[in-house]
């Protein structure tokens, strides 16, 4: 049996800049790199030239973004309440981060933070913009939107059922923008190519709403998981299995993407095996915690052969 980790506490992040980084909750933002790449993938396979000062700066710029999602999403699920009340999370997957609930930040701490890190990236966009094109403001400015309102009111999309969208549109316009930035451009190539990634990152939190279901359904969170029953709900995550690689096999079969990008369906049995497991335990959500690692897996797994399929492939 696996230890589950500790929780947060004050005594073991007694450093400041450790305590704030850690609830950026950094091991999700390889969710960012990895849309990222593939947008760097795509633009090289349409064969523009990488420029590297730039893949990076918007390689921060992604990191910035969803940390600052993560922080004010910590911070606005502890105003509606959910996460205080939440006991059957899975840390460090569901629940939110704990910092506010376990006395590590306080609220204004947590919002003094989330919205320098939305500044933060605001100036990365800008410096993007000046950089690469002025129409770069459009994606940024639908990004950061999308991951503000996903919680914040008076929208709070994921209450109204609007979260999945969120998510898929939030990281498919990670891979759209670095594509953009490269190829000073738009393109629809990235929105082909980075779909089936970002509907298998809409499965992690559509996954990890079955842990908060009580918890969020008694906050008026009202996501698909905490609309439906329990056991249609959890024919959700294999729906969106479904359409993730089938576009993916669409995409190549109508010659949009290189035969090599079938590379991706190898991350195919993982999904399947998370799906199995979620639709076993879906009502015993203590159960969950191999389904959620193994949808994590499946999302990198598939993005990353994804991305060295599109460097590689002709």
């Amino acid at each position: 049996m696996t230890m589950q980790p500790l929780e947060p506490t004050l005594d073991t992040f007694q450093n400041p800049l450790a305590r704030y980084f850690a609830a950026t909750r950094p091991a999700f933002l390889s969710a960012s790199l990895m849309a990222c790449l593939i947008g760097l993938a795509i633009a090289h396979h349409g064969g523009n030239a990488l420029d590297a000062e730039l893949a990076v700066i918007t390689l921060v710029f992604a990191l910035l973004a969803q940390a600052g999602v993560n922080v004010l999403n910590d911070y606005y699920d502890a105003l509606n309440g959910t996460d205080a009340q939440n006991t059957e999370r899975i840390f460090p997957f569901t629940g939110g981060s704990r910092f506010i609930q376990n006395g590590v930040l306080t609220l204004e701490q947590t919002a003094r933070f989330g919205f320098a890190l939305m500044f933060g990236v605001m100036l990365a966009g800008l410096w993007l913009m000046l950089r690469s094109d002025p129409h770069l403001l459009y994606i940024g400015l639908a990004g950061l939107f999308i991951g503000w309102a996903y919680s914040a009111p008076p929208f709070r999309l994921n209450s109204r059922g609007l979260g999945e969208l969120c998510v898929a549109a939030g990281f498919l316009l990670i891979t759209v923008g670095t594509d953009f930035v490269q190829r000073k451009g738009f393109d629809f190539a990235p929105l082909i190519a980075g779909l089936s990634y970002a509907l298998l990152v809409t499965n992690l939190l559509y996954i990890n709403q079955f842990p908060d279901r009580k918890a969020d359904t008694a906050a008026g969170k009202l996501h698909w998981v905490a609309r439906l029953d329990v056991q249609h709900a959890r024919w959700g995550y294999v729906l969106i299995v479904v359409l993730a690689y089938v576009w993916l096999m669409l995409s190549v079969l109508s010659g949009w993407l290189p035969l090599l990008a079938l590379l991706a369906l190898l991350a195919l049995p993982l999904s399947v095996k998370a799906a199995r497991q979620l639709l076993r335990h879906a009502a015993q959500p203590q159960q969950l915690g191999d389904a959620i690692k193994l949808t994590i897996a499946a999302m990198m797994a598939h993005g990353g052969l994804l991305a060295l399929a599109l460097f590689i492939g002709k």
